[in-house]
C-alpha cells in the first residue's frame, strides 16, 4: 500500500510540474466568438461570447466605415446581442474585448 501511495504521489507530481510552470493566465485562458448576420429588413445583428462560456456583455463593438472610422459605437447587451441599422457602403464590425480579444468582420462576411 505504501508503495502505491507513492507511485500515485510520484504520478501526481509529474502531471502537475508543467502546470505550475505554465503562465498564470493560461489556466483561464478564453476565445472571444463574434458573428454578425443581415436580418434583411436594413439592420444586422452581432451575437458574442466566449469559448469557456462567458457572457459578451458589456464588451465594446464599432461599426467602422471603409476608411476605417467609427460610424457608430456601443456595447454588447445583455444577451451579448448587438443590432444596428446597416450603413451605405463598405463597412466592418468590430467586437472589443481587449488586446488579443478583437475580431473584425467585414461586410462582405455578413449574410
Amino acid at each position: 500500500m505504501i508503495r502505491a501511495l507513492t507511485r500515485t504521489t510520484a504520478l501526481a507530481a509529474t502531471l502537475a510540474a508543467p502546470l505550475a510552470l505554465a503562465p498564470v493566465g493560461a489556466a483561464w485562458a478564453h476565445t472571444p466568438l463574434f458573428s454578425c448576420y443581415d436580418n434583411g429588413d436594413g439592420t444586422v445583428l452581432c451575437e458574442a461570447g466566449f469559448s469557456d462560456g462567458s457572457s459578451a456583455s458589456g464588451v465594446a463593438v464599432r461599426v467602422l466605415g471603409a476608411d476605417g472610422g467609427v460610424v457608430q459605437e456601443s456595447t454588447m447587451d445583455a444577451n451579448s446581442e448587438f443590432t444596428f441599422d446597416k450603413p451605405d457602403g463598405d463597412y466592418s464590425v468590430m467586437f472589443d474585448a481587449g488586446e488579443g480579444h478583437q475580431i473584425t468582420v467585414p461586410a462582405a462576411d455578413i449574410y
